[in-house]
């Protein structure tokens, strides 16, 4: 099989896995802070286990500088997760992930605001269409507080996925599977206080839910992104992602009935059309995406944990 063949296919799984997340999220029954806390503890054992058994811990290349960006991010990172599945209690899981993918203008404005990108015009026109698929998909009614509060909550787990990545890009020469195992381990502390182990012990079949949200969402997951990563264009990267939301939005539908209207549906390639123009505007010019092989790994491509 062609490298990009495989690479195209890895990614492919990887996000038809990443929009079966909200099922696995829902199924558990489990609280958001429990649902996080469990799926960082588990996914720490599988990240762990795949980075031992391919040798990464060994010249791995984290300075106490690295490490500590890569536990900001996990901070970031950790949060994001739990906003996403309050938004999905809150609203739906179709409803949360198209708002969540609002998450490459948050990182325009953020590179604007910190380190004073020049925004262009045409990143600024697409901005304003993006920000009007938000107000068609929002669909908010006066009164519907419910759809209210899943917007904030799925907007800003998106504002804490920009940020993660932003101290993400800073860190170089770390493989980011190790990147991603700091960042999971990070959560179990950081978590600690807010996780209901009582509740978590009345769980019964949940926990086969929780345990796929680790192994299969944050360890399998991980792996095949990071390995596509190597082999793929950013142009593709950049499509391949939004199998992530539309595999979601079928599978909400097909499961639990939810879907959105009209109405709302007219913003939905609003908001992928601007998504997929902001972020390969700056790569036009560059050369496909970096391979792995014969030099020092680097840190995921912004593209890629797009993936809850």
């Amino acid at each position: 099989m062609r490298n990009e063949t495989r690479g195209t296919a890895e990614l492919t799984l990887a996000m038809v896995l990443s929009g079966t997340l909200g099922i696995f999220v829902v199924e558990s029954g489990a609280s958001p802070f429990n649902v996080v806390f469990f799926r960082c503890l588990f996914g720490a054992v599988a990240l762990g286990a795949y980075s031992l058994v391919r040798g990464y811990f060994t010249g791995h290349g984290l300075t106490p500088r690295k490490f500590g960006l890569a536990a900001l991010g996990g901070v970031f990172i950790v949060f994001n997760w739990v906003l996403l599945f309050e938004a999905y209690e809150a609203t739906s899981i179709s409803f949360a992930t198209v708002v969540y993918h609002t998450q490459p203008f948050f990182l325009v404005v953020f590179g604007a605001v910190l380190f004073r990108e020049r925004i262009t015009a045409a990143k600024f026109g697409w901005l304003a269409v993006a920000f009007a698929g938000l107000v068609l998909v929002s669909g908010i009614r006066p009164g519907d507080t419910a759809s209210l509060k899943g917007l904030g909550l799925a907007l800003g787990a998106a504002v804490l996925y920009a940020l993660s990545t932003i101290v993400t890009k800073r860190i170089t020469g770390v493989r980011p599977h190790l990147i991603a195992l700091v960042q999971v381990l990070v959560g179990l502390p950081l978590l600690l206080p807010f996780a209901d182990f009582g509740a978590a012990s009345e769980l019964g079949a949940g926990w086969g839910w929780l345990v796929g949200l680790g192994v299969i969402h944050t360890g399998l997951m991980y792996v095949l992104m990071y390995a596509a990563y190597a082999k793929l264009p950013t142009a593709k990267i950049a499509v391949l992602a939004f199998t992530y939301p539309a595999v979601a939005m079928g599978v909400d539908w097909a499961v639990y009935g939810h879907h959105i209207g009209l109405v709302q549906a007219l913003g939905v390639p609003l908001i992928v059309l601007a998504s997929l123009k902001v972020t390969l505007a700056p790569a036009r010019a560059a050369a496909p995406a970096p391979r792995t092989a014969g030099r020092a790994p680097e840190a995921a491509s912004p593209v890629a944990t797009r993936a809850g």
